[in-house]
């Protein structure tokens, strides 16, 4: 089929490279503009554009697709269908309907739990035990596209955004190239009513750990901002960033070091495995320890 493609973040790239794999002529890649980035705060191209230029795609970043000027030269492209994934820009009508069937959106949620910009960081901080793709046509509402094809996939119980992002991405990829190929034939099914859940952008100010929690929800908040933003404690006086967790058996008033880098919840404890001083890299929490003494307690 002839596809525009519409993703920016890393999550998007398995995706652009399974359509040009299986054989898709990708008419263009569309994403987000460079941004300023690194000390020197040059403009850093997304790693959409990078990988749509290392394989010789037309690449456009429009900054916004409302101007009558945009929407016609994506409807110059002659599309079948767009698949977007992770985009970052509203799609107003005028493109959803340019390519004959439409656009066709990869969602990493089952939807209609999840609707919105952060579903894989809430599903693991909601402690979800079950996620998946949806690949849904998309209409003018947040995600409330009927969907074409879904597959969900156990959480592991130790499972961080970054590891359940890759996972998500992978899938994603598959499925939409399934999609792809029955396309004429799929039947889209409109979304249940019940069980709407939104998954709102993570906000920084969620990121401190409020130790007074229970273990279960210290050990989902960790994981769920790992490895962005953080979830983050203050030890010894230095804001440290914890990246990885797990529950563990213990008992202490909440915030107490009670052995190792095993900390006290309101309820049960959280050994930390993973986490990163500031300015360093991350790295497992033993190493963390050989140069910081986390006191009697954290906060």
């Amino acid at each position: 089929m002839r596809v525009i493609f519409m993703g920016t973040p890393d999550f998007s790239v398995p995706v652009l490279q399974a359509l040009v794999d299986a054989g898709h002529e990708v008419a263009a890649v569309y994403c987000q503009p460079p941004r300023p980035a690194g000390r020197g705060k040059k403009d850093r191209p997304s790693p959409v554009q990078r990988r749509a230029e290392e394989l010789g795609l037309e690449v456009r970043y429009p900054a916004s697709l409302k101007p009558v000027e945009a929407q016609a030269g994506f409807a110059a492209f002659g599309a079948d269908v767009a698949v977007v994934v992770a985009y970052g820009l509203i799609l107003p009508q005028p493109i959803l309907d340019a390519p004959q069937y439409g656009c066709l959106n990869i969602h990493a949620s089952l939807l209609p739990r999840w609707r919105g910009a952060a579903p894989i960081h809430r599903a693991i901080m909601a402690g979800d035990v079950q996620t998946g793709i949806c690949i849904m046509q998309m209409d003018a509402g947040l995600d409330t596209g009927p969907v074409l094809l879904r597959e969900a996939t156990d959480i592991i119980p130790t499972e961080t955004t970054g590891t359940l992002h890759d996972r998500l991405s992978e899938m994603g990829a598959a499925l939409v190239v399934r999609a792809l190929a029955d396309l004429p034939k799929l039947s889209p099914q409109m979304q249940a009513n019940d069980g709407v859940t939104y998954a709102a952008k993570i906000d920084k100010a969620e990121a401190r750990v409020d130790w007074t929690q229970s273990a279960e929800k210290v050990d989902q908040l960790i994981r769920g901002l790992s490895p962005f933003p953080g979830a983050w404690c203050i030890v010894s006086g230095e804001r440290i960033k914890l990246l990885g967790s797990r529950v563990v058996a213990g008992d202490g008033q909440p915030g107490q070091v009670i052995g190792g880098f095993v900390i006290a919840c309101g309820n049960g404890a959280v050994e930390i495995t993973d986490a990163q001083r500031s300015g360093k890299k991350a790295m497992p929490a033993g190493e963390i320890l050989k140069g910081l003494s986390l006191g009697a307690r954290v906060d």
